[in-house]
């Protein structure tokens, strides 16, 4: 059999690409242009926002304006405001999306998995019965359907519905 090769070229630009110097959390909460930011919503405390690199079209992270590296140090009112802001996640991505379920996580620590791993923030991936199929078991490739522009058209006026 011949080796089959499956591009996802969108991929090596967060692979190979520069870091930014700020943390992207802090830098796209003080933008002023959520559209841009692909943030969808924000409370007092955190905010939720579109993942950039996506596991599946809807994924958001959910974060506190706070710099801090852990759930350890947010005060009582960020965490609880941390965990309301992702149940009214789920319920946006509910109402735009209609998944099967939630996967929810926070990766503390690159050993963890964390991307950014000094800005705590809870991702929240959409998923339906059947999403992983050969692409991302054989090939290690996601196939996205939806642009992040076009996802956050889905998702912000879906968290309107759902104050």
């Amino acid at each position: 059999m011949s080796e089959q090769r499956l591009w996802a070229p969108w991929r090596l630009e967060y692979i190979k690409g520069p870091k930014p110097d700020e943390c992207i959390f802090c830098s796209k909460a003080a933008s002023g242009d959520d559209r841009s930011a692909h943030i969808v919503a924000r409370g007092e405390r955190c905010f939720a926002m579109l993942n950039a690199f996506p596991y599946t079209n809807g994924h958001l992270m959910v974060a506190p304006y706070e710099h801090v590296g852990s759930l350890e140090a947010l005060d009582s009112e960020t965490l609880l405001e941390l965990m309301k802001l992702t149940r009214r996640s789920m319920a946006a991505i509910r109402t735009a999306y209609s998944p099967d379920g939630f996967n929810l996580g926070v990766n503390e620590g690159k050993v963890a998995g964390a991307g950014v791993d000094d800005h705590v923030h809870m991702h929240v991936v959409p998923r339906w019965s059947g999403d992983t199929n050969f692409m991302p078991v054989i090939a290690s490739t996601r196939v996205l359907p939806q642009s992040l522009d076009s996802s956050y058209e889905a998702l912000a006026p879906a968290f309107e519905q759902h104050p």
